[in-house]
């Protein structure tokens, strides 16, 4: 990874906190420890890839199922597994850089629904490319990937400090960041880069970030960094009116 996002100064203007984005890396994180490894160096069990991970060919049902799991719920829960710790922490720390910005844009509700569907909609990408396929994908990345487009899409222009070679600190554009992130991820999924990345997943993701922010947006909040309104209401006595695998793709 050539760009790692460590920090942006992009300040929340709808809410406190970002609740739950927070909530969200800590269950990843919950997940990881407690029911997927044994052991800090571990890597996930059989049983928890094979039952929560998604399977295209289980999904499609060109395969039974080994642990009885509703297929349907898979397209979730696969998005709360990885493959191993760095696998995990190069997914929340976009998740931490880049989703408090994005829940302020959406609200606490909006977002959590925003994240489950581009989870959904990245591992819908992934079965469609291989239907047939035997291989589990897990990971966050098609929920981050659409944090990434909506990012982008509401603040093109914030700086954030990243990490160029995981080793030099230097401060640049979210557009420069992201945007090479996204060209990465489309040039491996049309030219076929590692075969054990899900690429399709990150572009699923991303198509579907890009259209829920646009319409899951908050009254008020404006795209391409040109300024948002505070969502707040105005007491009503003033009469101002509110402003308002085991070895499968891991992605």
């Amino acid at each position: 990874m050539a760009f790692i996002p460590i920090y942006d100064t992009n300040p929340l203007v709808n809410i406190k906190r970002p609740w739950v984005a927070w909530t969200l890396l800590a269950v990843n994180v919950v997940v990881y420890f407690a029911v997927e490894v044994h052991g800090i160096a571990g890597t996930p069990t059989h049983a928890s890839v094979m039952s929560l991970g998604l399977i295209p060919a289980v999904f499609s049902g060109y395969a039974p199922s080994e642990y009885g799991l509703p297929d349907v719920v898979t397209l979730v829960t696969y998005a709360f597994l990885h493959g191993d710790f760095w696998h995990l922490a190069g997914n929340m720390i976009f998740l931490w850089v880049l989703a408090d910005n994005v829940e302020d844009a959406l609200g606490h509700t909006r977002f959590l629904i925003f994240y489950l569907l581009c989870a959904i909609a990245g591992g819908y990408a992934y079965v469609l490319t291989d239907p047939a396929s035997a291989a589990p994908v897990i990971g966050a990345s098609g929920a981050i990937a659409g944090c990434i487009s909506a990012y982008l899409l509401l603040h093109p222009k914030a700086k954030m400090w990243v990490l160029v070679f995981a080793r030099i600190p230097i401060r640049l554009s979210a557009v420069y960041v992201l945007g090479f992130w996204i060209v990465v991820q489309a040039a491996s999924a049309i030219g076929g880069g590692d075969s054990e990345v899900a690429w399709w997943t990150h572009i699923g993701g991303l198509l579907a970030g890009t259209v829920l922010v646009v319409v899951m947006k908050q009254r008020g909040v404006r795209l391409f960094d040109r300024g948002s309104v505070a969502i707040r209401t105005a007491p009503a006595a003033t009469g101002v009116a509110g402003k308002d695998e085991m070895r499968g793709p891991w992605q």
